[in-house]
């Protein structure tokens, strides 16, 4: 379910909470889908438990999961409201690598064909 690069300079925690971000967002991990417990992605993974709590809490944090006590963790429904802080913070980091990519000879045309790669994406991503 999880792989992890343990010689990337980014932190395991980091890269356990991309790669569930990325779940959620190509909807592998759907809406009130729970996520394994610490415990159990910690022997999984063979990575210390406190490391996989502190990714749950970033994601917790940042509004992809929610917590329920002795139940564990699941995937937040999307919500227009709740997200419009990260809607925001998306918007300002697409502008500005959208004129860094003008800036280096991208075209509307090419730009739309990345848009669409990302529809498509997001697409297969529904169908599992």
């Amino acid at each position: 379910m999880f792989e992890l690069d343990v010689r990337s300079r980014k932190p395991i925690y980091e890269q356990l909470t991309d790669k569930i971000k990325e779940m959620i967002l190509y909807s592998i991990l759907r809406p009130d889908e729970q996520l394994p417990s610490v415990r159990t992605l910690s022997a999984q993974l063979t990575v210390n438990p406190n490391t996989i709590q502190k990714a749950y809490r970033e994601l917790e944090r940042e509004g992809y999961i929610y917590s329920r006590a002795g139940k564990g963790s699941f995937v937040s429904p999307a919500q227009q409201g709740t997200n419009a802080v990260k809607r925001a913070e998306v918007r300002e980091e697409l502008l500005r690598l959208m004129v860094e990519a003008v800036y280096l000879g991208f075209t509307g045309t090419e730009i739309g064909e990345l848009f669409k790669q990302a529809l498509e994406k997001k697409g297969e991503g529904d169908q599992t």
